[in-house]
């Protein structure tokens, strides 16, 4: 007879695997059958509007008064010049939200993204091309630079700028693209689980996983008004980026042992299915699994020990805590 569920199944596995400093994917397992697309396509939509980044709101150009200008001595027109400054991603500094920083060269010379890095302003894309700059000429000008989400049109800062200084479009998302796919997983004998794998790539001002993790806090923050009325548990923030490699390892299946089939069949039949419980277990309660003779008991001991546990041996705290999760969701 099948069984009855009560409650659907919850994903224990979490892992990050890093491709790149800006790129990494995010991969969450088993979920039931349609819960995995659920969960992955709002997080999809609060990664890409509402990831926090930094971005120009405006700029004072000296001796020009406008976008479609020129300045004398430089080869980009101001046009130009702005397309070229919005390719420049900027990091604030010193956990402030917006600054007004001010800039100067002398020609000849060609001006790159690194060349703007000072000690209130860091710039992720030094390679990014600014401006060149003739013989004898020279280029002053502010940049106003802020934090936020989204994009925000020239025309909503337009009002609050002083005199002089041309508005811009802001786009201040850090994420450059955020994808995702759903592949099935098998659990037990069942291969109708699924595991979904968020790709996230970043353009240098936040790391993906810090992303990701904004993007959570930001989802519990709009279901939080439920808890007005209805008094639902969630976690505020994400605790842990990864598992330890101790519980990793500890959840494992206990056919990673690499058992005899003598061995692997006691205990399974006594419903021990990862190699965790057996490391919790003392050794008189490991001798007392039924059908376990002596051979097996060396054997399992040994093998235990080749993963690099001992039976009844000091696990930390945190540990124990997560395997026993893991075991009670079994």
């Amino acid at each position: 007879m099948k069984k009855i569920k009560t409650t659907p199944l919850a994903p224990q596995e979490f892992e990050v695997e890093q491709i790149s400093e800006n790129e990494a994917n995010i991969m969450a397992y088993p979920f039931e059958t349609g819960y995995a697309i659920s969960l992955a396509h709002p997080l999809r939509r609060f990664l890409l509007s509402s990831s926090v980044g930094y971005a120009p709101i405006a700029i004072k150009i000296e001796g020009a008064k406008h976008e479609f200008d020129s300045v004398r001595g430089m080869l980009e027109d101001i046009s130009d010049f702005i397309l070229n400054l919005k390719e420049i991603r900027f990091k604030l500094l010193n956990d402030v939200t917006e600054a007004e920083i001010s800039y100067s060269f002398a020609g000849p010379c060609t001006i790159k993204g690194s060349d703007l890095t000072n000690n209130e302003v860091e710039v992720v894309t030094p390679e990014a091309h600014l401006a060149t700059l003739n013989e004898d000429s020279s280029l002053n000008f502010s940049i106003r630079m802020a934090k936020g989400i989204g994009y925000v049109a020239s025309e909503d800062t337009y009002d609050v700028l002083e005199e002089g200084y041309i508005a811009l479009d802001a786009y201040f998302t850090p994420v450059r693209s955020a994808t995702y796919k759903i592949e099935n997983v098998l659990v037990e004998d069942n291969p109708n689980f699924e595991r979904v794998i968020l790709n996230i790539r970043t353009d240098g001002q936040i790391t993906p996983l810090d992303a990701f993790r904004n993007s959570l806090e930001v989802m519990y923050a709009q279901l939080a008004v439920f808890n007005s009325e209805i008094s639902v548990k969630s976690p505020a923030t994400i605790e842990r980026a990864e598992e330890s490699p101790d519980l990793k390892k500890l959840t494992m299946h206990i056919d990673n042992l690499g058992l005899s089939a003598r061995s692997f069949n006691c205990l399974d039949r006594s419903n021990i299915k990862l190699i965790g419980e057996i490391a919790l277990m003392s050794t008189n309660d490991l001798k007392n699994v039924k059908n376990l003779g002596k051979k097996s008991y060396d054997e399992i001991v040994e093998k235990l020990q080749e993963f690099g546990y001992e039976v009844g041996g000091d696990l930390s705290d945190e540990v124990i805590s997560g395997l026993k999760k893991k075991i009670e969701a079994l």
